[in-house]
């Protein structure tokens, strides 16, 4: 059964039943008020008779009194214990007609008690009944057409969008391009905002398809590079290597130092894909003055160049993932011993929601209109700079890939001619 029928189905049933339990109220409520008026009316009725019954005397022409208080199409029973006395009714006395009755004692006029009993037709009240429960069917089944109207309206009120926004899928499916709902500027139904998260998605889809082929356009490039040096340097030690030592040892040092650079890339490519993916991390109590120390230790023994780091500001304890942030501070310092030939400065700082900790080298600095770019991948300040150094321009984007994970902000600060200063925000314990 498809989504309009059952809309159409469930909202009619769910109207008619609201208005069939409305109507069955207003009768019920109409014939409980109906009898009991006609019941107070008849109690009303009694208790005058008895009053003036009462003041009656053996001169009186009883008939005419009882006449006087008999109820429309009813009758007045006097009883004398359980003998009649006397009666006065009206021509109707058919037991298919529904009456009610009310009995109360009373002074007979010879000063004994008896019972006098009245008893009234229902006909009338009936016939009215009748003719209400006749109207209210009657608005039942002609309301069951503006109900069913309405659910229409309905279906096509809500389901109309998600045509649309089906149509709109089915046809990114078929052209393959990233389609996008037309949507009403001031909608702000629930609706609408479905169609605004779906354009949101599909935006986001196509901005990661573009920097998906962006940057396998730019691997591409990139590997094309030193493989086309290895491949001139291969041909030229094939045709002039065995004859010419100078040749030789040109070719063999470009051939390495290429496939070097392209063994780089490669780790630094399947770096990025693994931090794209979902990370195991395993947040722990880091000392951190050991820590930094340590880190410092390694790249000096790797790189024979000092690496100077000042705690003394920072607090005794972090909160963080020892492996990966070693792997952001190793990315970062190797970044800074490239581009300077003095030390480069480790310092720690602390506020009252984050750990600041600044890696300043002072080297070749970096022009202000590129620091917005620095962590885009394949991204180059200058092509001799990187050529130079080595770099592919994928570290700093697996360094801004390995900060997100760990709810790491990164602020750059750089003056040309003067160094760089790399600072990574980390937040305290109860402030991610």
């Amino acid at each position: 059964m498809k989504l309009k029928t059952k809309i159409h189905l469930l909202t009619t049933l769910l109207m008619l039943v609201i208005l069939v339990a409305t109507n069955s109220g207003i009768y019920f409520l109409y014939e409980k008020f109906a009898y009991n008026t006609e019941y107070s009316q008849l109690h009303t009725r009694a208790n005058d008779l008895s009053s003036t019954l009462s003041q009656l005397n053996t001169q009186t022409n009883l008939q005419q009194v009882l006449r006087a208080y008999m109820p429309a199409g009813g009758a007045i029973y006097v009883y004398d214990g359980e003998n009649l006395k006397t009666k006065v009714q009206a021509t109707l006395d058919m037991p298919d007609v529904t009456s009610i009755t009310y009995t109360m004692p009373t002074i007979w006029m010879d000063g004994t008690i008896v019972d006098i009993t009245l008893q009234q037709s229902m006909e009338e009240v009936e016939s009215t009944l009748d003719l209400l429960k006749a109207i209210l069917i009657v608005v039942s089944i002609i309301a069951t057409i503006p109900i069913f109207l309405a659910s229409l309206a309905l279906g096509r009120l809500i389901l109309l969008p998600l045509e649309r926004l089906n149509a709109t899928m089915r046809k990114s499916a078929s052209t393959g391009k990233y389609e996008k709902m037309d949507i009403p500027a001031k909608g702000g139904d629930e609706l609408a905002k479905i169609n605004r998260t779906f354009n949101m998605m599909m935006e986001k889809l196509e901005q990661h398809y573009q920097k998906q082929q962006e940057f396998v356009s730019n691997a591409s490039h990139e590997l094309k590079t030193p493989i086309t040096v290895i491949e001139s340097y291969a041909k030229l030690l094939l045709r002039r290597g065995f004859d010419n030592r100078e040749v030789a040892q040109e070719s063999l040092q470009a051939i390495a130092n290429e496939s070097s650079r392209m063994h780089e890339m490669v780790l630094q490519l399947l770096e990025l894909a693994k931090n794209n993916e979902h990370m195991d991390i395993h947040i722990e109590q880091l000392e951190l003055a050991p820590f930094l120390n340590k880190v410092a230790a390694q790249m000096q023994q790797a790189y024979h160049r000092n690496f100077i780091v000042d705690a003394e500001e920072a607090p005794q304890f972090i909160d963080s993932d020892e492996k990966i942030l070693k792997q952001l501070l190793f990315i970062l310092l190797d970044n800074a011993r490239k581009y300077s030939e003095d030390d480069v400065h480790i310092s720690t700082a602390e506020t009252t929601t984050h750990v600041r900790m600044t890696i300043q080298d002072f080297g070749v600095g970096i022009p202000a209109e590129h620091v917005s770019h620095l962590f885009e991948r394949f991204y180059r300040v200058t092509e001799d700079r990187n050529r130079k150094t080595g770099g592919s321009g994928l570290g700093l984007a697996i360094a801004h890939e390995l900060a997100g994970q760990l709810g790491i902000t990164i602020d750059v600060e750089s003056t040309v001619g003067e160094g760089s200063s790399f600072t990574l925000c980390i937040p305290k314990e109860g402030q991610q």
